[in-house]
């Protein structure tokens, strides 16, 4: 596998692929670990315990509200045009909120008449840490009869939280989105067999790429090797475009740490999830860490199909859709226990992926509207290691320039504007990545 790369017009624009923090100065205490960054033009909204006065949510849209112990209702208005809907809810806990194995979230929609669509609940759960977890509901426009009617559906969002721990209210973000139904001779059933098992791993030369802090901000990754650093209580999100057919092995490593301790022991020091393109939980490991090294590997997903989303296994059910699934590493608190927290821990991460991507489904609309796909733009964020915003800005630079050179100004204004890329590129190398 060939090394990352940036592009001289993405660093020209002054766009570089994040690389790990540095370390602390010896003696320094360690700063706040960075927060968690909301979507961009969030909604503020508030559920409501029942259906009753619930307020409404419409696909394209992103959300925030806060979520305590129980139930919140959100409405949705649908048509009955085949198409499947997804709302996905992410809670963010406090640093240091305790939780248990059993605390988590659950998303399902429902008819008016308070049934739950078939095959619409997902849940997450924590582990031994309160890292932020996301789960989505979905409603199916073309298999139920009860759910396939337009008109109200309601979503419900519900926190558990075992008595003893942690009850206050936490931060909720809540996205909407819509899935174009399929022409006539749609797939509706599940596929049989299909290429399993662990993944071969590669083992060539780490590149530099620092996680993001959430869903909104995670880093694109290809396949490949690549190499970040953590500190206990982190967790770094990265999102990896997989397309019709394709498949993602998935690794991750923790090398050894400074240890302030003869010996140490975190259970679940190390814990690594996998979502969908919604923000589904697809699945989730974790191990212990004892300072000295800790690797987590995922079973291969299945090729990405339409059809797994009739398959009763619920690893298979949420890999069926093109687009970016997103990968999220948390370092246990705890670790702070026995290692120096001012000195991040090197993580590598092992991208395998396998399968030519194939033709998409005869779909009635552009799933692109939806977030949904994989496109040209995708694929070079991949490879530059863009986040969506950075992306995003590198969009509208590029259309900028373009309609700078279409205005009729000469080659040598456009030149000037390009070192001044180079140049802030070169004064964000001089002062160093930002620690965290």
């Amino acid at each position: 596998m060939a090394r990352g790369r940036t592009t001289a017009w993405a660093a020209a624009l002054g766009l570089v692929a994040g690389a790990p923090g540095v370390a602390y100065a010896e003696g320094a205490a360690p700063g706040p670990l960075p927060a968690y960054r909301a979507a961009d033009g969030a909604k503020a909204i508030e559920g409501k315990p029942s259906t009753a006065d619930a307020p409404q949510i419409e696909a394209g849209n992103v959300y925030q509200d806060t979520l305590g112990p129980g139930e919140r209702v959100y409405r949705l208005v649908l048509g009955q045009d085949g198409s499947d809907v997804y709302v996905s809810a992410v809670v963010r806990p406090a640093a240091g909120a305790r939780v248990s194995g059993g605390d988590g979230i659950a998303v399902e929609i429902m008819t008016t008449a308070g049934r739950s669509c078939p095959r619409s609940a997902g849940r997450a759960n924590f582990g031994y840490d309160p890292y932020p977890i996301g789960a989505a509901g979905v409603r199916r426009g073309a298999e139920d009869e009860d759910c396939a009617p337009a008109g109200v559906y309601y979503a419900k969002v519900t926190r558990t939280s075992a008595k003893g721990y942690d009850q206050s209210p936490w931060p909720l973000e809540i996205k909407v989105q819509r899935e174009p139904g399929l022409g006539a001779g749609g797939p509706t059933t599940a596929p049989t067999t299909w290429p399993s098992g662990a993944p071969v791993l590669p083992g060539t030369e780490a590149v530099p790429r620092s996680g993001g802090t959430g869903f909104n901000d995670a880093r694109a990754l290809r396949a490949g090797v690549w190499r970040d650093e953590m500190r206990p209580g982190q967790t770094r999100f990265y999102r990896v475009p997989l397309d019709w057919g394709q498949q993602l092995g998935l690794g991750a490593e923790l090398a050894a740490a400074k240890m302030t301790k003869t010996y140490g022991s975190a259970s679940g020091g190390l814990t690594v999830s996998l979502y969908s393109p919604y923000r589904g939980l697809i699945s989730d490991k974790d191990t212990s860490y004892d300072g000295k090294q800790a690797g987590i590997t995922l079973e291969k997903t299945p090729p990405v199909a339409y059809e797994n989303r009739f398959a009763g296994d619920p690893d298979v059910k949420p890999v069926s859709l093109a687009g970016w699934y997103y990968v999220a590493v948390t370092m246990g608190a705890k670790v702070a226990e026995f290692t120096e927290d001012a000195a991040p821990v090197p993580l590598t991460l092992r991208l395998d992926v396998t399968g030519t991507p194939a033709k998409a489904p005869a779909y009635r609309g552009s799933p692109a509207a939806g977030g949904f796909g994989v496109g040209d733009g995708d694929r070079a964020a991949a490879e530059e290691g863009l986040t969506a915003p950075e992306a995003a800005e590198a969009a509208e630079r590029h259309s900028a320039m373009r309609i700078v050179a279409g205005a009729g100004f000469g080659t040598g204004t456009v030149l000037l504007l390009v070192l001044g890329g180079w140049t802030l590129l070169g004064r964000r190398r001089g002062r160093g990545p930002t620690a965290g």
